[in-house]
């Protein structure tokens, strides 16, 4: 088990890193803060918005609450002195038809002194008349001559005999002006039976309503069970006419509705039914007037809610910002070190490969170089040997080709050394040189022109031999990529002033875009697609700048590329400062 273990922790140590490309990198933040507004959206404005929308819904129905309530209180208030006023009435009518009797009530003085009294104490009273069981008005006080007129067809007349009393509807008959009628059945001890009638005119209806005190957009009106006006109103017409609405249901209790008036403005109408006569009174306001303040409150609670969200998102939005971009910065860092390491390693391993390889070429080229060295001291000794020049001309032959190897495999020992990192005295000329050997094959296959413009008087600096190496073979590695095959390269070293010296590589290839040019030193950013790992400058450029230097870029599409190194004379100095 312990064996099964161990094999795991190997095996899933030795799987690579996945870090995503250049490509993924965009969409891989530009998902992370998407995610992460949202999320922080949801969490803080979803609760705002809930608590906004209950608080609205409460508040507004606790204030229509607050507005219906008193227009409830005002129409059942109303209601009930309409009420109170026809009883009062009613019961006067029956009561002198009780107490006097069909005789009495017959006789003209008497039923006059009645109807005097009664307008006198009661008021409203137009006329008053005596109609016997067959219709027929045996005595009338009155502004008109309506005895012996005969009402025996009219349906307020069954009405009465059936049920024994009537409030009629406002209507204007002979009169011409709006009034209702109450009428009252009595049968005395031997079964005969007369009806009290009496006319009222609608004066008191309208000081009733006026009573009201209502505000000029208000209105209120009784109306009757099919919409005739009963009183006029003030804003949709005069007694008698049809109201201009539908009638809202039969509810016997004060109710309120919302619906919209004839010129569509939305209103609240307070009514309730009488129990009788089949009046309806309805008080009508403007929805805007009744709920202004809320109205008022509404958009003011809007704009703070807007204004708050709005503040929210821009608070969410610039957190979320920065903290994905320190999360990118991070990640980058993260990634360009994993690559910085990965990529010590490998030149480390190249570095070794390379020492081992110069030291085991080393030693069979030292063999060959004695041997050869033997032979031509034999060949010296000889002198009557006929082919001594020829075989003189081959040992130095085969000694030319031992010094190249030998500075070949010096090479490589240098490029084995620079992953040492130490400050020493060095001579840039000669850095410059030895790294333009690694690429003279390159630049000969190519027919590239390299023209090496060093100045003999350039002084010796303070820095890292293997760094510099690097720095320059990635410069030169893409002047050599970006130029065409018989194109030209220009090396030149310069000293700047007394503590700065620097090292020019110019090449006539592709040039770059102003765009191009603010990203080189990006990490991963690479204008060789499909090749190229994008860290060679971002590399450079953290290795001049760790040496105390600086590096600047001109180029232009077309023409040609000029990357300048500034170093200073003592690096190590510049790394401590």
């Amino acid at each position: 088990m312990a064996d099964r273990n161990s094999d795991q922790a190997t095996s899933i140590l030795a799987e690579p890193v996945r870090f995503p490309s250049e490509e993924e990198f965009p969409r891989r933040y530009r998902l992370l803060r998407r995610n992460m507004i949202l999320i922080m959206v949801a969490v803080t404005i979803l609760p705002l918005v809930m608590m906004a929308v209950i608080n609205h819904y409460e508040y507004q129905q606790a204030l229509r609450r607050e507005i219906i309530t008193p227009m409830r209180s005002l129409v059942s208030k109303t209601q009930h002195s309409f009420e109170l006023f026809l009883t009062e009435r009613l019961s006067a009518v029956s009561f002198i038809a009780s107490a006097y009797s069909f005789e009495e009530l017959s006789d003209q003085k008497t039923l006059n002194r009645i109807f005097h009294v009664m307008k006198d104490k009661f008021g409203g009273f137009v006329d008053l008349g005596l109609i016997d069981s067959f219709g027929v008005q045996k005595s009338y006080v009155g502004p008109y001559s309506l005895e012996g007129k005969t009402y025996m067809d009219h349906d307020w007349f069954r009405e009465v005999t059936v049920r024994g009393e009537h409030i009629s509807e406002v209507f204007m008959g002979y009169r011409k002006f709006p009034h209702f009628v109450i009428a009252i059945r009595t049968e005395n001890q031997i079964g005969e039976n007369w009806i009290l009638r009496a006319t009222i005119d609608t004066e008191k209806f309208n000081s009733l309503i006026a009573s009201m005190g209502l505000d000029s957009s208000s209105d209120a009106f009784i109306v009757n069970h099919s919409g005739v006006f009963q009183t006029s109103s003030r804003f949709y017409g005069k007694v008698l006419e049809r109201f201009p609405m539908p009638m809202p249901p039969i509810n016997y209790e004060t109710d309120v509705v919302e619906t919209m008036d004839p010129q569509g403005h939305p209103i609240l109408l307070a009514y309730k039914y009488f129990l009788s006569p089949s009046f309806v009174l309805m008080l009508a306001k403007p929805r805007s007037e009744v709920l202004k303040s809320w109205y008022t409150l509404k958009s003011e609670i809007l704009i703070i809610f807007i204004v708050s969200v709005l503040l929210i998102f821009l608070v969410v939005f610039k957190i979320t910002d920065i903290l994905v971009k320190r999360i990118e910065i991070s990640d980058r860092e993260r990634l360009v070190t994993y690559h910085e390491i990965e990529h010590t390693n490998k030149l480390a391993s190249v570095g070794r490969l390379a020492a081992g390889v110069a030291h085991e070429i080393n030693n069979p080229m030292a063999i060959i170089n004695e041997k050869a060295g033997l032979l031509q001291d034999l060949i010296e000794t000889m002198p009557t040997f006929e082919r001594k020049e020829k075989f003189l001309k081959l040992t130095e032959s085969i000694n030319a080709c031992v010094d190249r190897c030998s500075t070949i495999t010096h090479r490589l020992l240098g490029f084995a050394r620079r992953m040492d990192v130490e400050i020493e005295t060095i001579d840039l000329n000669e850095v410059v040189q030895e790294v333009y050997g690694f690429l003279e094959k390159e630049a000969f296959h190519r027919n590239i022109e390299v023209r090496l413009n060093l100045d003999k008087e350039l002084p010796e600096i303070s820095s890292d031999h293997g760094q510099l190496q690097q720095v320059f073979l990635n410069i030169l590695n893409n002047a050599f990529s970006a130029v065409e095959d018989g194109g030209s390269i220009a090396i030149t070293s310069r000293r700047q002033d007394p503590e700065l010296v620097s090292v020019s590589i110019e090449d006539n290839g592709i040039g770059m875009s102003e765009e191009t040019m603010s990203r080189i030193f990006d990490p991963f950013f690479t204008g060789r697609k499909g090749y190229g790992t994008g860290l060679g400058l971002s590399i450079t450029y953290g290795i001049i700048k760790k040496l105390g230097g600086h590096i600047e870029v001109n180029s232009r599409e077309g023409k040609g590329t000029t990357f300048t190194v500034f170093l200073p004379k003592s690096a190590k100095q510049e790394a401590e400062a």
